[in-house]
């Protein structure tokens, strides 16, 4: 069974939900959740946390499935990619040939689908990368007010439309090589990896936070217990 390790960003500074990686949620800090479903996920390898923070730091120590990257003092600041950060974990790992990213900002995102993911992602060798989205089966405008994917005039059913795909920023797996070669998660010969709406959630913004707790509590009430969930 191959498997695959995963890289997670967390700055202990955050610009539109202040603390929001160490913010509690469900009871624990954000950042467990994502831990808790990595661990729980039978395809992922290691865990990798890259932080400036020493808060963090600390906290994640606590998991002996983590391992922590301290930040360098030059990748320090809202302005750095993460592509800039996946760079200089993959130069530091040379030993790291297919690499996993996430967010904690994503804390919805089961263990199920991370598995299925991978799966498809290796069972594949025509891409080199791969990374999971929303469909988006509606009628869209442009600014102009102008119809994108569809005839005004025929107002066919929205589930007759072709349908769009919205990148959700909860999981991008790719090949070392060819993130070099083309210096982005997203490589020339990727595919598409679907996922449930309701749990593709991700925080940007204070509402954002508040639907993923409501969510949360929906699906611990469904599940009939009211213990943190096994993701």
């Amino acid at each position: 069974m191959r498997t695959i390790d995963i890289f997670i960003p967390l700055k202990g500074k955050s610009e539109r939900v202040p603390g929001k990686n160490m913010r509690p949620f469900g009871g624990r800090p954000l950042f467990h959740t994502i831990v808790a479903t990595l661990e729980a996920a039978e395809r992922v390898g290691g865990i990798y946390i890259d932080t400036d923070s020493d808060v963090i730091a600390e906290s994640a120590a606590g998991f002996d499935t983590v391992t922590v990257v301290r930040r360098k003092d030059e990748l320090l600041g809202h302005e750095i990619s993460v592509n800039w950060l996946i760079k200089d974990f993959l130069v530091d790992h040379p030993h790291v040939e297919h690499l996993g990213q996430t967010h904690c900002t994503n804390p919805l995102l089961s263990a199920a689908t991370i598995d299925a993911a991978v799966d498809a992602y290796f069972a594949n060798d025509a891409v080199t990368s791969l990374f999971t989205v929303d469909r988006i089966q509606a009628r869209l405008y442009d600014k102009a007010g102008e119809a994108l994917n569809h005839n005004p005039e025929e107002l066919l059913p929205t589930q007759d439309l072709d349908p769009i795909y919205l990148e959700n920023s909860n999981l991008y797996l790719f090949e070392r090589k060819a993130f070099f070669e083309e210096d982005a998660r997203i490589t020339s010969r990727t595919m598409m990896w679907e996922m449930d709406p309701y749990e593709s959630v991700d925080i940007d913004e204070e509402k954002d936070f508040r639907m993923a707790e409501a969510l949360h509590r929906s699906m611990m009430r469904l599940e009939g217990t009211s213990v943190e969930r096994t993701f």
